[in-house]
């Protein structure tokens, strides 16, 4: 009996100890649980708050807006609307926007009146900064900066004044003055041409920069100069590059716009007919070896490169920051900003590179000055 009374009594205590064991299991798993929830959450919370960083950066960077309307020639004119639609695009895909409103964007121009509703229009889209592309824009952006001066506003190639208008120019004469130098040293015919858009003081600083180049080299060659009388005019380029290339000319170089397309076309044509045929073009705004592909031949000589989508995207940066700058910003051979395309080196040849070189260092010294008018360049002929 005692021994049953016993063993009833180890049982009782047995089951008890079994009991509270498991009760203390129990409260040890809830509180390892606690431990890694909180830890679970702090590094949740942690997350969120990086999250909340990029959140804040990413919404930094949406409150800013910028837009540009191009001038006739459109923004796949493979040449000037081209380049700053380019650099446009790269501007925004460095700071997560997103083509459209609140992002960046253009608006394009099929003739001169729309470049005064086109900027209005994106004023009223809320773009913070409005870049006019082209020196016909003048007088639209001088309109809409002082109807809303508490926009920012930008013109390439043009000077507006304003404090809130920023003119962004470049120093064309001086690479047109190189490769001027280039087609110098190409033409077997010693006959070069050269196409402009319109006869604009901006335009003929294009042309006077080539011809004094040219005659640097050889003040023997011909040099047959025209003008197309827009940039949108690409039958009336491919005509009068015919017309030229018909009488001997073998080197064209055009400050044209989308009518250069044309004077590319004609080449084309040409040197498909005729392989064998010397017949160059040199190329604007852009690096434009590609529109003179044929084949297994090219008829890009070189390109006198202006870079626009630099210019865009350094003042879209600048204005983002809250660095905008107005007034005149000029570009040239120091920065880097205008340079000679050697991307056709069958062509553009090591000799021809190096002179090209040569005259450049004699630019950036201070050497020589490159005339930036027909008046300027005759003065300057005078003196060879």
């Amino acid at each position: 009996m005692k021994q049953r009374r016993f063993f009833m009594i180890f049982a009782l205590l047995l089951t008890i100890g079994l009991v509270l064991g498991a009760c203390g299991t129990s409260d040890d798993t809830a509180s390892s649980n606690e431990d890694g929830g909180s830890e679970d959450q702090n590094d949740s919370s942690e997350s969120g708050n990086e999250g909340s960083e990029e959140s804040t950066e990413s919404e930094s960077n949406s409150d800013f807006s910028v837009a540009m309307v191009t001038d006739v020639g459109g923004v796949d004119d493979k040449s000037f609307n081209q380049s700053a639609w380019e650099g446009l695009q790269e501007f925004g895909s460095n700071n997560g926007l997103e083509k459209g409103q609140g992002g960046f964007d253009y608006a394009q121009s099929e003739s001169d009146a729309d470049y005064l509703n086109n900027l209005t229009r994106l004023v009223k889209n809320d773009f913070n900064l409005i870049f006019g592309i082209g020196y016909k824009l003048n007088d639209a952006i001088s309109q809409v900066s002082e109807r809303y001066p508490d926009r920012q506003f930008a013109i390439v190639d043009s000077v507006v004044e304003g404090d809130n208008v920023a003119s962004i120019t470049f120093k064309e004469h001086q690479g047109s003055f190189l490769v001027g130098v280039a087609a110098a040293m190409k033409t077997e015919s010693n006959k070069v041409g050269f196409v402009g858009g319109t006869e604009s003081d901006l335009i003929k600083k294009f042309e006077s920069g080539f011809r004094a180049g040219v005659k640097s080299v050889n003040k023997d060659i011909e040099i047959e100069v025209q003008y197309a009388g827009g940039f949108d005019k690409a039958d009336k380029g491919k005509l009068i590059a015919s017309n030229m290339y018909k009488q001997g000319t073998d080197v064209i170089y055009h400050a044209s716009g989308a009518t250069g397309n044309g004077v590319f076309a004609q080449a084309k044509d040409i040197k498909k007919n005729d392989p064998e045929a010397n017949v160059w073009v040199i190329g604007v705004d852009r690096d434009q070896y590609e529109e003179g592909q044929i084949g297994d031949n090219n008829v890009t000589l070189t390109s006198m490169v202006k870079r626009v989508d630099i210019a865009v995207q350094d003042l879209s940066t600048k204005s983002m920051n809250g660095n905008f700058q107005s007034g005149v910003i000029k570009y040239g051979l120091d920065d880097d900003a205008i340079s000679v395309a050697t991307t056709n080196e069958k062509a553009y040849t090591e000799e021809i590179s190096n002179s090209v070189n040569e005259w450049k260092q004699k630019i950036t010294n201070g050497d020589i000055e490159v005339p930036s008018t027909r008046e300027e360049l005759q003065t300057y002929l005078d003196s060879l």
